[in-house]
């Protein structure tokens, strides 16, 4: 069994392993644990039992922004819901969950752990060809297209979230956001949104599962290069897939692309396809009207601004602010950045 460090944060010990002994009934103790994913974002942990059996347990960080990001029985039911049925939806097995937070400090639940390519950055899709980033792609989109078109009340998510509205109710929470915590005077953000109120397409599909944050490092792929697992359901909400595919779109960049949301995106690299290919396999999967492209795409720029702007004003207050090496200046220069790519698209 892999060393740990002595403590880990998120993690009270023993309490915790004695309970994972009591509803693991196949693990055996003692367990040990690495942190895998951190920053502003769920705590996940691979865990691994005296037999050498990999697991996954998932928990909220010690200080939550939005509460309902970290929710870990929407994540669990989510990943329930997906695994009982026969969607067309790789993901983990979920194991157990605990509702008692003075187990551990929150809320957690445990999966399988599945073993596979993530690619986080170039570096870990550059023994990819042609081929092989073709077979990723249409992977990753088709299995969009599953989630988006798949009815929530027949895997048991009927009530699951407010299914209207869904750009609306967005615009309002990130708005809402930075006017919690304002640093400085943002007019263009505030002249976007309310161009953007104004302008949302009319809802004529019907609202699928939204991931809320769906690209390659979210994913696991196999030795063939396709999807299988998706994970990080924490902001999946019910909603417009349309809005869904072209938030996921902004994270694909291509070469040339002067300004990209990840800081290494793997797609850059050249045997990647490019976006109009992404967005024309989805267009024939589904069969979705995507000439709204506009608006959404300024959308997600916004969105990006909003959150980045949130950041800034973390890291004004000495906060890490959940962006590697994030300095104050270039965080405030990047929403500046994002909110003229979508001033372009929109005003």
């Amino acid at each position: 069994m892999a060393a740990e460090p002595e403590t880990l944060r998120g993690l009270e010990r023993p309490r915790l392993d004695e309970w994972l002994a009591a509803h693991l009934p196949d693990a055996a103790p003692p367990f040990s644990f690495r942190l895998i994913a951190a920053g502003g974002s769920n705590l996940t942990y691979r865990m691994e039992d005296a037999h050498g059996v990999l697991r996954v347990l998932r928990r909220p960080p010690a200080k939550s922004g939005l509460a309902t990001a970290h929710d870990m029985q929407r994540e669990w039911r989510v990943l329930r819901a997906l695994g009982e049925h026969p969607t067309g939806v790789p993901v983990p097995r979920v194991l157990a969950c605990c509702e008692d937070e003075s187990v551990t400090g929150a809320r957690f639940y445990v999966m399988d752990f599945v073993d596979g390519l993530i690619l986080r950055d170039a570096a870990a899709a550059s023994a990819l060809d042609a081929g092989a980033a073709r077979t990723a792609m249409e992977s990753l989109v088709a299995t969009q297209a599953a989630f988006h078109t798949l009815d929530p009340a027949a895997i048991g998510l009927e009530g699951f979230a407010r299914p209207g509205g869904y750009v609306e109710r967005q615009l309002a929470r990130w708005m809402k956001q930075v006017q919690a915590a304002p640093v400085r005077e943002l007019p263009l953000l505030s002249r976007i949104h309310d161009t953007l109120a104004r302008q949302v397409p009319a809802e004529t599909l019907r609202p699928g599962l939204a991931h809320g944050d769906y690209r390659f490092d979210n994913t696991v792929l196999g030795a063939d290069h396709r999807l299988l697992a998706v994970l990080d359901w924490e902001l999946c909400t019910l909603g417009d897939p349309v809005a869904d595919f072209f938030w996921s779109l902004l994270y694909w960049a291509e070469p040339g692309d002067d300004l990209c949301v990840l800081p290494d995106p793997p797609t850059r690299l050249p045997q990647f396809p490019r976006r109009s290919e992404v967005e024309a396999c989805y267009a024939g999967i589904t069969g979705f009207d995507l000439s709204q492209r506009d608006f959404h795409l300024a959308f997600g720029w916004w969105k990006q601004a909003c959150i980045v702007e949130g950041v800034y004003a973390r890291l004004l207050k000495g906060a890490g602010g959940g962006m590697r090496g994030a300095v104050p200046e270039k965080a405030a220069a990047l929403v500046e950045r994002y909110l003229d790519r979508a001033a372009a698209l929109v005003l």
